[in-house]
């Protein structure tokens, strides 16, 4: 066994087969997409809730907001539950 840092991808860097084949990785990169999508939906629905003018519209914007933010509370927490779990010599309970 060689003190050896991993081989770099095509691009130089961290990344090659091996990275794309990880479990963990991939988890972390559907969770961040999964982040991504969500934070667009609460942009938009926080958009709605300012700027439209029926009243009922911006209420349902406004607790479609508050769902979403919920949501991504709730994705950040699985994020970094992911993220810890990717660390070398994480714990598992």
């Amino acid at each position: 066994m060689t003190d050896e840092p991993p081989d770099p991808g095509a691009s130089g860097q961290p990344g090659g087969a091996g990275d794309r084949d990880d479990p963990r990785r991939r988890e972390l990169l559907a969770l961040h997409a999964e982040r991504t999508e969500l934070e667009l939906r609460l942009a938009r629905a926080g958009q709605q809730r300012a700027y439209l003018a029926d009243p009922a519209a911006a209420a349902a914007a406004e607790a479609e907001e508050a769902a979403l933010l919920q949501e991504l509370d709730r994705l950040m927490t699985r994020i970094r539950a992911a993220e810890y779990r990717s660390r070398p010599g994480a714990r598992t309970w």
